[in-house]
């Protein structure tokens, strides 16, 4: 045979198999032919993953804009994906934030209140931007990863076996309603037939047509038991396939565990750190002097700072120390023993860094700025800021 012909026939059928599915379809629409209805069991199936497929979309997307709202970013991630390329590491906005604080910071010199306090803000605002780098890589593996799986892979496949039983239910129909006229057209013939009509050739006539349409009529319905029986098939496999739906509903509950999970640890660290951020800010005096040696007046303190302010002067032994024993100390020659407050980081070899409730002494030194003191700890020696310790008696 050749396989030009076998083409072309088969080209044929595949254009005869759509003109009928077109017009049945047509008909249907219309109200002039029947439709084979799926059992409810199925359409609840079918729905239910229509459902899941509207809602998991949703979620998806929304989920993506709340992890990286900037739009222009997601559509460079986007291309980066098909291309199965990596896409560049780009500083987030908290880390900026945190790398021109510290560099203001640095500008204005460690040694000032400001400075200081901008460089401790904006280390904090570099480990937020770590923890919320640390939360799009675990939200995106654990939780939009494999809601993506869902609707590239499994739904397509489900939406895939649904338009083939569609079209299997449309041939189903389509022979249903050839059978019906095919039966229509035996009956009709056989009446014509059993009349009294004159003259042998009519009658060898009727008898031919009556055989022919006998002939279509078991063509017709042995073409629908086979379809009936096709149908039957893609209907069973589609519904296996639409029974996952609940599988799928359970693993999309153990993602959104993960999802919260990650939520949770990143809110927790953030809380974490804007704690400790408070607490060193809160021991920073209120009246400092600025870079151009101006006295800046802050303003009054809320009730959280004084209720820092307070425990920060509070001694182990339930003694307090005001501010003003530390400013005393600067006036006279002598020295006295000090808990250190909170955890300092020497920004330079002229300081001394200083771990919580440790005891080091002071003393001061004629000349050094109003807001430090000289400190020592066994060979070590070096500045330490006056609001992070607690002066002993």
């Amino acid at each position: 045979m050749n396989i030009m012909d076998f083409n072309v026939k088969k080209l044929a059928a595949d254009a005869g198999t759509f003109l009928s599915r077109a017009v049945q379809f047509t008909e249907e629409k219309l109200g002039q032919a029947e439709k084979t209805e799926l059992d409810a069991h199925l359409e609840n199936l079918l729905s239910k993953a229509e459902c899941t497929k509207i809602w998991t979309e949703k979620i998806m997307k929304q989920t993506e804009v709340l992890l990286q709202p900037n739009p222009n970013a997601r559509i460079e991630e986007f291309v980066y994906e098909k291309l199965d390329r990596k896409a560049p590491s780009r500083i987030n906005n908290p880390e900026l934030l945190g790398q021109y604080m510290i560099d203001a910071g640095t500008e204005f010199g460690p040694g000032t209140a400001y400075g200081n306090a901008l460089i401790k803000c904006g280390e904090t605002q570099k480990r937020i931007g770590t923890a919320d780098r640390e939360l799009i890589q675990t939200s995106a593996l654990n939780f939009l990863t494999p809601l993506r799986n869902f609707i590239e892979g499994d739904y397509k496949t489900i939406a895939k076996e649904r338009k083939l039983l569609q079209n299997k239910r449309l041939d189903l129909d389509a022979a249903k309603t050839r059978l019906k006229k095919a039966k229509a057209a035996e009956t009709r013939a056989s009446q014509l037939n059993s009349a009294r009509l004159e003259g042998d050739n009519i009658m060898v006539n009727f008898s031919y047509m009556l055989n022919f349409l006998h002939v279509k009529w078991l063509k017709s319905e042995q073409e629908l038991r086979i379809t009936q029986s096709e149908f039957d098939r893609q209907a069973e496999i589609t519904r296996l396939l639409l029974e996952g739906i609940s599988s799928t509903h359970a693993h999309h509950l153990r993602c959104l565990n993960d999802f919260v999970e990650a939520q949770m640890t990143y809110y927790a660290q953030c809380y974490q750190y804007m704690l400790d951020l408070q607490k060193q800010l809160g021991s920073f005096p209120s009246n400092y002097h600025c870079n151009n040696n101006q006295t800046s007046v802050a303003p009054a303190p809320s009730a959280s700072s004084n209720v820092i302010g307070s425990s920060a002067l509070t001694s182990a032994s339930g003694l307090v120390t005001s501010p003003s024993n530390l400013i005393d100390l600067k006036e006279c020659s002598g020295s006295r023993k000090a808990r250190v407050l909170y955890d300092y980081d020497a920004a330079n070899s002229s300081e001394l860094s200083l771990l919580a409730d440790e005891v080091i002494t002071v003393f001061s030194v004629v000349g050094m700025d109003s807001d430090w003191l000289m400190g020592e700890r066994g060979n070590q020696k070096g500045r330490v800021p006056i609001t992070y310790l607690e002066l002993l008696n």
